[in-house]
C-alpha cells in the first residue's frame, strides 16, 4: 500500500501526484517508470513515468493525464488515501553525461517526464535549452520547474495563446542550424517524436526519444510493449523506454497504440454511466 502525500492539478485533466514509496525513491534514476495497479479488485496497470523523488521524504512523484477508465480513477484517489501496488523503478535510465548542447523538447503532457531528464543533464554540466508545446496556454504544464533549469526555455502553443505560435519541431530545427546541439531528446506524443526525429534527421544530430506504449507486466513477458527499432523487435519496458529516434518505426508503433481506443473510449463512457446511475441522474 502506498499513501498519497499530495496532490495536485496542474491543467484540464493532468494531475501530479506525490507518493509514499521509499524503496523505489532510493533507486530511481532518470527516464525511469513504474507500475500502478489502484487495487486488485480493479487489475489493470499503467506505466507512469517517475517525474522526481524525494529519497528523504521517500516519496516519488508522478504526473498523468485522466484520459481513460483507470486514470480517471487515479484522479479521485485523495490525499491520505492509498494506492494498493507500485512496481518499481523500471526500465532503462537515461545516458546521463557532458554531452555539451542539450535541447530537450517536451510536448504536452511530455514534459512531466522530460523534467528530471533536463535536470540531470543540466547538473551534468551541460548547457540545456528546453523547448515545451502544448495546444493552448491552459494545458501548458510545470513552466516554472523547467524554468530553474533551462538556460533559455522556448514556449510554443499551436494556437499561439502563449508564447510562439508555432509546432515545437520550428525551433527545434532553428537550433539545429545556428546551436548546433550535440544531442536531442523529445518526448511526447508519438506524431511529435517522430516529427522531432525527422527534423534532426538532416544535421546527424543523436536524438533521443521516450517511448510510452502499451504495457501490462513491464518485465518483458507479456510482449505488449514491442516496437521495431532498426528492423529489430525491441521491448519498451526492460530495453527502454528510449530509443534512438531515428531508428524508431513511428508508423507501426502507432497503429498499435490504437489498437483498444474504441474499448477505452466505451469503457470510460460507462464509467460516467454507473456514477449517473447511482448518483440518481440517470
Amino acid at each position: 500500500m502506498n499513501k498519497v502525500l499530495y496532490k495536485e492539478q496542474l491543467s484540464d485533466e493532468v494531475f501530479r501526484m506525490r507518493i509514499e514509496a521509499p524503496l523505489i525513491a532510493q533507486e530511481r534514476h532518470p527516464g525511469q517508470f513504474v507500475i500502478v495497479q489502484i487495487d486488485t479488485n480493479y487489475g489493470e496497470r499503467i506505466p507512469l513515468t517517475i517525474a522526481d523523488a524525494d529519497q528523504q521524504e521517500g516519496s516519488i512523484t508522478i504526473v498523468f493525464q485522466a484520459v481513460g477508465d483507470t486514470t480517471h480513477r487515479l484522479a479521485k484517489i485523495e490525499v491520505g488515501e492509498y494506492i494498493e501496488n507500485l512496481l518499481g523503478p523500471l526500465g532503462q535510465p537515461t545516458e546521463i553525461e557532458r554531452f555539451g548542447k542539450v535541447v530537450c523538447v517536451g510536448g504536452g503532457i511530455g514534459v512531466a517526464p522530460m523534467h528530471p531528464i533536463a535536470q540531470g543533464m543540466k547538473q551534468a554540466g551541460n548547457e540545456v535549452k528546453i523547448i515545451m508545446g502544448a495546444r493552448n496556454r491552459d494545458l501548458l504544464i510545470m513552466e516554472d520547474d523547467m524554468q530553474k533549469i533551462a538556460d533559455e526555455l522556448i514556449i510554443c502553443t499551436d494556437d499561439g495563446s502563449y508564447g510562439r505560435k508555432d509546432l515545437v519541431t520550428v525551433p527545434l530545427k532553428e537550433l539545429c542550424e545556428s546551436w548546433k546541439p550535440d544531442l536531442v531528446v523529445a518526448i511526447g506524443p508519438p506524431i511529435m517524436m517522430k516529427f522531432c526525429a525527422e527534423t534532426t534527421r538532416p544535421y546527424g544530430i543523436h536524438t533521443i526519444v521516450s517511448l510510452n506504449t502499451i504495457m501490462i507486466d513491464g518485465t518483458g513477458m507479456c510482449g505488449g510493449c514491442r516496437v521495431s527499432v532498426g528492423g529489430e523487435t525491441k521491448f519498451v519496458c526492460v530495453d527502454g523506454p528510449e530509443f534512438d529516434g531515428h531508428l524508431v518505426d513511428f508508423d507501426n508503433m502507432m497503429l498499435r497504440l490504437g489498437t483498444y481506443k474504441e474499448r477505452e473510449a466505451e469503457d470510460h463512457h460507462q464509467c460516467h454511466l454507473d456514477l449517473a446511475i447511482k448518483e440518481g441522474k440517470a
